[in-house]
């Protein structure tokens, strides 16, 4: 079947007068192509493998393929943008103007296509960013108009994607609290399917917005064309897919629209402002569902998470070796259980703060963000310098927009809550929500990570967490004006966290919310890591952590050995450190053997953190499809590599799977070392210190050796 996708090519050049002229967007290898018709209505006419010249580009049937369908016109499916005018007139139509394309460096072009409504002063602006090496387009939307009064967007899409094919088969990602992530793929049937969340914030914890599209159910992991987006927003979204069953010369059509959730969220938009949508990240491949993942890990790294190439620290977190029962004396005491498990930081985790409503449990104190001077008598201050004087960094967990009702914050400002007024208050983890559509909330938010730094400014990270949903959702700062309530809320946590990475942009950041909550690259360019999930049995972790790795780099996962799971502590360890290493132990329940093998494990990861989370990554045998799992990365140079391996809850009757390595240069011969072993054990993988061609691994590969349920082995791969 034809290929559906493409990046940018055009050079710097002048705005284009309405014509023929076909406007390629295309990376090294992909491309997507429009041109207006003869009544001036731009259509995409291309989305596939990038060609050899624009004249390849055809306009094949493109009439139905609008490249941002808008309502109450003429096109009868759905739009990407529904408006109301300042004179009611509830239709909109858009004509081609102009394109420009500009070099913002030598891998990133910017396209803009502009497009008006021939009755009314309203303007659209297309933008498609074009990643070249990364084989990754990004495109938003702006709008704006000169009305004589406000227009109302009632639907407002970041991108409206057209895809011929016959049929096709979504993988999306779904999941709830402890259970993130799962991967579910289907035939799409004709109609209208939709992932969509309403939840306000913590919106991805049911559905993340990213997704992945094949005309054919065999698309594998190294074979198939596959559309793969992602789209970047912390708020409520909607990616639908509306397939159309077309005649027989026309075929059949999937409309992909991505964008922010039009529930309670029409937006009236003042005269001469603009509104830009979340960007929509996409990519395409012939080489399967890999290659998809390679490019969104390169252009995250690159690109969509801050300070990419920042070494990630290591790291001990006292949460379930304390919870909240502990004192200044108990929190110097872990700083030697770090140390002896070899890690570069201490995180403190949440029971710090408050002192009329001291936090002692999950019921009071959100909202008080100063040291508990039972618990801390020397401030956060004294155990950052003690903390520094054993060599270790110090982190320190936050949950700046929530507030307990058992709060100073709470009886001093009621009206920052959002809430519903003549409804019942409703508690969930019994927090609310703040109202960050509000200027004055903003400014708080941004002032307790402000303090806290003014306080210690040796603090080196932080754990923002966010552990509810919004309902009864009611802003007293916008008052009758509620409509764009959710959208603006979105909009003030982005410029809360504008001002922090302005003035603070060393501070390390977890990204949290009971979990992945949040996880999505409209947070993440904030952000360099986030918290997957509050489940770390190591097996549930295999397959969450596999469903994050399609689209999030590995330096992105946090993943803790805890005491979770009756697993062995090295089987625990090995599935950490495929991730970001980290961890949430007892040290002082650890025997002498176990802390070894800690700092044993943690000393590899830090040694081979260039190859596990900046080399590429290969899945090789899924969890989803078998009782076991491997997945390996390798350097760029090809020189190293790290293999993962894990028996599940195997059975007797399994048949062990094929390992067959991958991304290796067959020319090149590697020698194969079993790591992460106890002193004096012998390794698992019987060929151990052995030399084979890379072509040898790839075509022949290894037989699998982990025999026993609940086994684990890490291989790691140099050239010599």
């Amino acid at each position: 079947m034809k290929s559906f996708f493409c990046a940018i090519i055009s050079l710097c050049m002048l705005p284009v007068c309405v014509s023929a002229q076909k406007i390629i967007i295309a990376t090294d290898g992909v491309a997507i192509a429009y041109q207006p018709d003869a009544g001036k209505q731009l259509q995409q006419i291309y989305l596939g493998k990038k060609l050899s010249d624009s004249a390849s580009y055809r306009n094949i049937n493109a009439s139905l393929d609008p490249a941002y369908a808008t309502g109450g016109a003429t096109y009868l499916n759905e739009p990407a943008l529904q408006v109301k005018h300042a004179d009611g007139n509830m239709s909109l139509v858009l004509n081609y103007v102009s394109y420009e394309t500009k070099n913002e460096s030598p891998n990133v072009v910017l396209t803009d296509i502009k497009l008006k409504d021939p009755a009314y002063p309203f303007y659209v602006t297309l933008h498609y960013k074009a990643y070249k090496t990364q084989n990754i387009i990004e495109t938003w939307t702006t709008i704006s108009h000169t009305e004589k009064a406000d227009v109302v967007l009632n639907r407002y899409a970041s991108a409206f994607i057209n895809i011929k094919s016959p049929q096709n088969y979504l993988t999306h990602f779904y999941g709830e609290y402890n259970y993130e992530m799962q991967m579910h793929k289907f035939q799409l049937p004709p109609g209208i399917f939709s992932i969509q969340s309403k939840l306000g914030v913590r919106t991805a914890c049911n559905y993340n917005p990213s997704f992945l599209v094949s005309p054919n159910n065999d698309a594998t992991e190294t074979s198939g064309e596959v559309f793969a987006g992602s789209l970047a927003y912390s708020g409520n979204f909607d990616i639908q897919f509306e397939s159309l069953q077309l005649n027989i010369d026309m075929g059949n059509s999937l409309k992909i629209i991505p964008g922010i959730n039009a529930y309670a969220s029409s937006y009236s938009l003042k005269p001469n402002e603009n509104f830009d949508t979340p960007h929509f990240i996409f990519t395409y491949s012939v080489a399967g569902e890999g290659q998809i993942s390679r490019n969104f890990h390169n252009w995250a790294i690159n690109y969509g998470i801050w300070n990419g190439h920042q070494k990630r620290q290591t790291l001990l977190n006292n949460w379930e070796a304390t919870y909240f029962n502990f004192n200044q004396d108990t929190l110097v005491n872990l700083f030697d259980g770090a140390k002896k498990l070899g890690v570069d930081m201490f995180l403190l985790d949440d029971g710090w703060f408050a002192n009329k409503y001291p936090r002692n449990d999950s019921r009071a104190g959100l909202g008080d963000w100063e040291a508990n001077k039972k618990k801390l008598p020397g401030g956060i201050g004294y155990l950052v310098k003690e903390a520094t004087a054993k060599g270790l960094n110090f982190g320190i967990w936050i949950e700046p927009e929530m507030v307990n009702p058992k709060s100073e914050l709470y009886e001093k400002h009621p009206e920052w809550i959002l809430k519903a007024p003549n409804r019942p208050e409703h508690l969930y983890r019994t927090q609310l929500v703040l109202d960050l559509t509000n200027p004055v909330v903003q400014d708080y938010v941004f002032g307790v990570i402000d303090n806290l730094m003014k306080e210690s400014p040796a603090i080196s990270y932080m754990k923002w967490d966010c552990n509810r949903s919004m309902d009864n959702a009611y802003s007293p700062y916008l008052g009758k004006n509620q409509d764009a309530m959710y959208v603006r809320y979105a909009a003030g946590y982005y410029k809360v966290l504008d001002r922090i990475r302005a003035k603070y942009p060393k501070l390390d950041m977890m990204l949290c919310a009971s979990g992945g909550g949040r996880v999505e690259y409209g947070a993440l360019k904030y952000f360099q890591e986030f918290w997957p999930s509050d489940n770390t049995y190591p097996e549930d972790r295999i397959k969450i952590q596999w469903g994050y790795s399609y689209f999030y780099p590995a330096l992105t996962v946090c993943a803790h050995v805890t005491a979770a799971g009756s697993e062995p502590l090295k089987y625990k360890l090995d599935v950490a450190m495929s991730c970001k290493l980290g961890f949430d132990v007892m040290v002082k329940k650890m025997s002498e053997r176990e802390i070894a093998l800690s700092h044993t494990v943690t000393d590899n990861y830090r040694r081979l953190q260039d190859v596990i989370n900046y080399g590429e990554l290969y899945r090789l045998v899924s969890p989803y499809k078998t009782n076991f799992a491997s997945l390996m990365y390798v350097d760029n140079a090809k020189r190293k590599a790290v293999v993962f391996a894990y028996n599940l809850e195997s059975l007797e009757a399994d048949t062990y799977p094929e390992l067959k390595l991958n991304g290796l240069d067959p020319n090149k011969k590697y020698k194969v070392t079993e790591i992460n072993l106890n002193t004096g054990a012998r390794p698992q993988f019987r060929e151990n210190g052995q030399v084979f061609s890379g072509e040898t691994l790839m075509e022949q590969g290894l037989k699998w050796y982990l025999k026993s349920a609940k086994t684990s082995s890490v291989l790691e791969l140099e050239e010599i």
